[in-house]
């Protein structure tokens, strides 16, 4: 089974940073596609960032230029580095990874943006 969990949330101050990560429990190329969603209290679910294997990754518009998903073999884990944050980034962020049909979930972690 699939573990991923997610760690690097907080409280920061807006345009502040954070790099959030996803560590997986096997190798992260064993994976379709990696990605960060994101979701607040009253609000849907959005994709922030995905990367599909051999594809470019994709972003949500109001975060394109602001964060930078990535990935690191070696340690099997997934980053999503945030800057220039807002307080409409406050959300819980999940990150999921796909093998096939499947995707697996991680259990998120919080990221609060205020002053």
């Amino acid at each position: 089974q699939v573990q991923l969990v997610e760690s690097g949330g907080g409280l920061v101050w807006p345009g502040g940073s954070l790099n959030i990560s996803c560590a997986a429990s096997e190798s992260i190329f064993t994976f379709s596609t990696m990605g960060w969603y994101r979701q607040d209290l009253g609000k849907g679910r959005e994709l922030v960032a995905e990367m599909p294997v051999g594809g470019n990754p994709n972003y949500l518009d109001s975060v394109k230029g602001r964060f930078t998903i990535s990935r690191d073999g070696a340690k099997n884990t997934m980053y999503l580095q945030m800057n220039s944050l807002k307080p409409e980034d406050t959300a819980f962020y999940y990150c999921y990874a796909t093998i096939g049909s499947r995707i697996y979930w991680g259990r998120g972690t919080q990221v609060t943006v205020s002053s």
